[in-house]
């Protein structure tokens, strides 16, 4: 595994603006989101506008990653996705979502999730996760996906591509009447194979005019997720796999997430919509 020296949290920029003329989720400038009551299943009218935000926030994503480097900080790839999802007339949905203080989330190494961008300076062989949401037109679209920086480590690289196949697996078995649970006997039985850890704490999620709508998706082959896919469901699924323990802890912020023996770890993440024969990936640029 790589000898990067472990991660400690840097200094945090003021909070960037956005134009007054751009819609704000209902959430923003409160403690905590409106829960969801609506459905899980969507109109193609939302579904429709979900494809638009889906492609924004997956375009935001695509620019940021182009300026990972050595030297770069995460404050910069903040700025990158913000600046392009304002120019496009979208919010961007992390932006004071239960006071969360960035555009999107940046988590390297042992981050598991939601690292707070800051002065933390890129170095070669670190591996970075960018989760960039973005909402227009009442919808939000989510996803993220874990890139290398510089010459990264063999088995950090294997992480990252096996991670991305997980996902990729756990796509394929959506399919209406199916139940949840799946999608996460996928994705354990896949990481299995290698003995990866699957985070079964943080979960996807169901969105549509919500963040998170209270569905919830885990990873792993739940018991609980016996809830059945049909067509015009949308959630998320973003399997997070790690080299070693499944465990983790908090950093003092409230929001980054690391693995508790401090062991490398990646994920990715796409929004989707169950369709009549499988699912439809809404997060395409």
């Amino acid at each position: 595994m790589s000898g990067q020296s472990l991660l400690v949290p840097g200094e945090i920029t003021p909070v960037r603006s956005v134009p007054g003329n751009i819609r704000r989720p209902e959430y923003v400038g409160k403690p905590a989101p409106t829960p969801y009551t609506g459905p899980e299943v969507q109109d193609t009218d939302t579904v429709e506008r979900m494809r638009i935000a889906g492609r924004i926030a997956a375009q935001a994503m695509e620019e940021a990653a182009k300026h990972i480097a050595p030297g770069v900080t995460t404050d910069q790839l903040d700025k990158v996705a913000h600046d392009f999802m304002v120019d496009h007339c979208a919010y961007p949905s992390t932006l004071g979502y239960r006071g969360f203080p960035k555009s999107l989330c940046t988590s390297l190494n042992e981050v598991i999730c939601h690292g707070i961008p800051d002065s933390t300076v890129l170095r070669d062989g670190d591996i970075v996760n960018l989760d960039v949401t973005a909402y227009i037109n009442g919808v939000h679209g989510d996803n993220n996906a874990t890139y290398l920086c510089g010459d990264v480590d063999e088995e950090s690289r294997l992480l990252v591509e096996r991670t991305r196949e997980s996902l990729n697996r756990a796509i394929k078995a959506v399919k209406p009447g199916r139940q949840i649970n799946v999608i996460g006997r996928v994705i354990e039985s896949y990481a299995k194979r290698f003995g990866y850890g699957v985070v079964r704490d943080f979960t996807g999620h169901g969105i549509n005019t919500s963040f998170h709508s209270g569905l919830i998706i885990p990873h792993y082959d739940s018991p609980h997720a016996t809830t059945v896919m049909q067509p015009g469901m949308t959630f998320t699924i973003e399997p997070m796999l790690t080299l070693g323990t499944h465990e983790y802890d908090m950093w003092e912020d409230g929001w980054t997430v690391v693995t508790k023996d401090r062991k490398r770890t990646a994920q990715f993440e796409h929004t989707l919509v169950v369709t009549e024969t499988g699912a439809e990936i809404l997060t395409l640029p």
